[in-house]
């Protein structure tokens, strides 16, 4: 997964092929507003980094289970009530 740097150099990569050499001080101005602009989108995202998902579903996974093993003796225990 690319991260919002990697995204941000693509993009002004590519913007600086398009750009003359004399419009240099506009484009560093547009790629610093750019660049502000981007990082507050992205700051009010609430992403998560990849480690903290597969920690989180590893989390889940675990409870998962716990979840389907207390069912499995919930049952286990009414059918011996219902055979008493």
């Amino acid at each position: 997964m690319k991260g919002p740097q990697d995204i941000f150099t693509q993009l002004q990569g590519q913007f600086g092929q398009f750009v003359p050499d004399m419009a240099r001080a506009a484009r560093e101005d547009f790629e610093t507003q750019a660049r502000a602009t981007v990082m507050a989108v992205l700051s009010r995202l609430e992403l998560v980094t990849r480690e903290e998902f597969d920690a989180q579903q590893a989390v889940l996974s675990k409870t998962r289970e716990k979840v389907d093993a207390l069912e499995q003796r919930v049952a286990e225990l009414e059918t011996s009530l219902q055979e008493k």
